[in-house]
């Protein structure tokens, strides 16, 4: 395929510098335990909360980015209905992620976590310039997030097992175009918690 001869972008930890790092945790929100969908999510937020203590554990700072949408106002919420509604349980991250004092929360209202929030300016004071994105849905919320990621030039890791299709598409297109658009790098759990634990 056009262009398969530049992508050189596999993950390779030597390219990283966990100084620089941040784990984005895009839309892992609610109790999936009570959830019809709580078999798919499972094995999907089990690896967020590893990643999310391998991060902690690091020093490398965790960052949630949830939906917290306005009813009446959010154009988001006349194509997918009330979901992750601002104030309530399923706009918090997941119980499993131990979502902590330590931690930083940005509220979001369109599929990108940049897209007119404080995501830019948290990023910058923290020195980052590599996003670790896990979440869901990889299709959506993941590939607009790291769409403008990529477009302010962050480099991009995404955790192919800690992030989840159901609404949209495929997964494996979905990380594929990732890859070949925005230059992410595609990685598993085990990979990224070696990566902060070394």
């Amino acid at each position: 395929m056009l262009g398969d001869e530049l992508n050189k972008n596999a993950f390779d930890p030597a390219d990283l510098e966990k100084g620089r790092c941040a784990l984005l945790v895009i839309d892992i929100l609610g109790d999936p335990n009570a959830s019809p969908m709580k078999e798919a999510l499972a094995p999907v937020v089990d690896n967020a909360a590893h990643l999310c203590d391998a991060a902690r554990a690091a020093g490398v700072p965790v960052v949630f980015a949830n939906d917290a949408h306005i009813p009446g106002l959010d154009r988001e919420l006349e194509l997918w209905g009330p979901h992750g509604l601002a104030g309530t349980p399923e706009a918090q991250p997941a119980p499993q992620l131990r979502c902590s004092e330590g931690d930083f929360v940005v509220d979001k209202r369109r599929y990108s976590a940049f897209y007119q929030t404080g995501l830019r300016l948290l990023l910058d004071e923290l020195g980052v310039d590599t996003l670790i994105c896990i979440g869901m849905d990889t299709n959506i919320c993941v590939r607009h997030t790291v769409a403008d990621a990529y477009f302010d030039n962050f480099s991009i890791v995404v955790v192919d097992d800690a992030t989840l299709t159901f609404l949209v598409g495929d997964q494996e297109e979905g990380l594929a175009y990732m890859e070949t658009c925005y230059a992410a790098r595609i990685a598993s759990t085990d990979d990224v918690a070696a990566f902060l634990a070394s």
